[in-house]
């Protein structure tokens, strides 16, 4: 009989291939969502993501809602909103995101087509994911983070609805209403309908995050073997994987590096099957450089903010965390500022772009 880790990390390999293939065939990359939104005013990947989102929340809350899932054991939802990891983190992510070209879903999807750039990505944001969960800028971390988190009353905890003192038929709701408002938003202009590749994306993947959270609440659920309630993510679980495959006599798999192994696996198999698998490297040191300082960013910033764009952007706001959209909202920021630095090769005009302050 199979242990709950396995159970976990079996599911996690299949809700991992299909964001591979997501990412790979369904052009789903939340950069290029913001790339496309700031400087090509086309909003189809973004509406895609608001899609995915739709259906994660609901399929997500409805297992909670069945008493399946059991999200408060999630680590989105605690009794302090960590303003300082949301912002501060968040602003450091989406500069290393752009810095890079991707993020770390992107990143493993890039790896899955040949990408040997984002294999030392990979590596880079793995290692200073660890770095600071449980390293030298660990303390780092703590200092910043700490001392700018908002504590809650007792008994409450950072979802939207317990905020808002909303249970009941009010919560669900609010649920339908969310999850409609961003539906409605992004099909009701037809673009996204007369794009059937993210359409499709949009679903797959807003399902997968749902998936995760039934993979790990009830599948793997054991109260002899306990497995951390979780969902997709793509920053810890990088180091957890390097961790894993460096000590793998010591380490047990989970959900996380399921879903790694499974982005790569299934990003190979759309990159073989389209024939556009090929090996790519960096051009120079320069770009070489710019890699590794952005995946740095990631790693630091990933896990100061609790999440990437997939884990803070979609997997905790299907917990409806109010850090996921402080979090992907300084994400966005950051990404604008690094990638006007990548055009003027300068921060200062960046940084004049993103506030509209004039030369």
């Amino acid at each position: 009989m199979l242990n709950p880790s396995t159970i976990a990390f079996a599911c996690g390999l299949a809700a991992g291939a299909i964001l591979g293939v997501a990412g790979r065939a369904g052009r789903f990359c939340t950069l290029a969502m913001l790339e496309d939104a700031f400087f090509g005013s086309d909003l189809r990947r973004l509406k895609s993501f608001a899609l995915a989102a739709a259906v994660a929340l609901l399929a997500t809350q409805a297992l909670a809602e069945l008493g399946i899932v059991d999200l408060s054991r999630s680590i989105y939802l605690t009794s302090s909103i960590g303003l300082g990891g949301a912002i501060l983190g968040g602003l450091t992510f989406g500069i290393g995101m752009a810095l890079v070209g991707t993020c770390g879903f992107g990143t493993l999807v890039r790896v899955g087509g040949g990408d040997l750039r984002a294999i030392v990505v990979f590596l880079v944001l793995g290692l200073s994911a660890l770095a600071t969960m449980r390293g030298i800028t660990g303390m780092l971390r703590v200092m910043l983070i700490e001392p700018l988190a908002l504590l809650l009353p007792e008994g409450n905890d950072q979802t939207l609805t317990s905020l808002l003192g909303a249970g009941g038929a009010v919560r669900a709701l609010l649920v339908v209403s969310i999850a409609t408002a961003l539906a409605v938003w992004a099909l009701a202009d037809g673009r996204l309908v007369r794009s059937p590749r993210l359409l499709a994306s949009g679903l797959a993947v807003g399902g997968a995050i749902a998936f995760g959270w039934f993979a790990t609440g009830w599948l793997a659920d054991d109260e002899f073997d306990p497995v951390r309630v979780s969902s997709l993510s793509f920053v810890a679980p990088l180091g957890d994987t390097i961790l894993y495959i460096a000590t793998f006599s010591g380490a047990r798999l989970n959900f996380g590096i399921g879903s790694v192994a499974g982005v790569v696996a299934g990003s190979f198999v759309a990159a073989m099957l389209a024939r556009g698998f090929r090996w790519e490297a960096c051009d120079d040191a320069r770009e070489l450089k710019r890699h590794m300082t952005g995946a740095l960013l990631m790693g630091i910033g990933g896990v100061m903010s609790m999440g990437c764009t997939i884990g803070q952007g979609l997997t905790a706001f299907s917990t409806l965390a109010v850090s996921a959209p402080i979090t992907m909202l300084a994400i966005a920021c950051g990404a604008r500022l690094g990638l006007e630095f990548t055009m003027t090769g300068e921060w200062l005009p960046a940084l004049r772009r993103l506030f509209g302050v004039s030369t």
